[in-house]
């Protein structure tokens, strides 16, 4: 089956200036949203104790890869003589979901941010021979796989649901801004099968839990609040399953955990 590069179609392979550009900007916000038609925003959002809202995000994500024993003393076997190094790819994607907020206090309260992510992750193996011939090389079919210098680039694509649960600090408020931080716990699976995933030259479960932390600030506007953020994932599940994986990698690898860092656009 023709893998879909979805990343190629949507350009967003320069996701380093993006991301250097996006915090550029919401740097300038807390000022802007201060000094904004002399606003000063009477919004009653925060004394609600329900309130929703919605963000968009953009994300780097890559593999946490823990090497076999086997693989470091490589005399006990021979199945992986020819492969020098599995390194895991920052890749960038984006989410889309909804926020909903439970108010306790002030200055605390608890958030619910449900959300559709699209991921894609990078493996890069170097092999020993820097003139293998790619031919000789087993992927799976319709794989991106590029070849240069005995490097080899595997990649997958996935689509997850995730269901974050946060608890949430605010600073007092000044003038129109708030700092915040954040931390929690999300639970995510992916929506492909089981079957459909294992057609790819490194395979993974599909379903996961993370710790989840981060921080951000809220721009008070005349009629909604703007919120950006910082977040960062890691994942706590050994996603790693070696029985379909590539031969030749299969017992190089003894755990695969993801982490992300994503910068989420919250409105509410």
């Amino acid at each position: 089956m023709q893998t879909t590069h979805i990343w190629n179609k949507l350009n967003l392979r320069r996701n380093k200036v993006v991301l250097v550009g996006l915090v550029f900007f919401l740097a300038t916000i807390p000022t802007f949203g201060q000094g904004m038609f002399g606003l000063t925003s009477a919004s009653s959002s925060d004394n609600k104790p329900l309130s929703y809202g919605f963000f968009l995000a953009t994300h780097n994500s890559t593999l946490r890869v823990k090497y076999s024993d086997a693989f470091l003393n490589p005399a006990e076997t021979n199945s992986f003589t020819n492969v020098r190094s599995i390194q895991p790819k920052f890749s960038p994607g984006f989410s889309l979901g909804f926020v909903g907020i439970l108010r306790f206090h002030d200055q605390v309260s608890m958030m619910f941010t449900p959300k559709v992510g699209f991921y894609e992750y990078k493996t890069e193996v170097t092999y020993f021979n820097s003139a293998l011939d790619p031919s000789l090389i087993q992927t799976s079919p319709g794989a991106e796989v590029t070849t240069a210098g005995g490097i080899v680039e595997y990649a997958s694509e996935e689509t997850v649901v995730e269901l974050p649960l946060l608890f949430k600090y605010r600073s007092q408020r000044f003038n129109n801004t708030r700092m915040y931080w954040l931390g929690g716990a999300s639970y995510q699976f992916r929506t492909k099968s089981q079957d459909e995933a294992n057609v790819d030259d490194i395979v993974m479960t599909g379903q996961d839990f993370s710790l989840e932390a981060g921080m951000g600030f809220e721009v008070y506007f005349k009629y909604f609040k703007f919120a950006p953020e910082i977040r960062f994932s890691h994942g706590l599940n050994n996603l790693y399953q070696a029985e379909n994986t590539l031969p030749e990698l299969r017992d190089a690898i003894s755990s695969l955990k993801k982490k992300s860092i994503t910068i989420y656009l919250n409105f509410q």
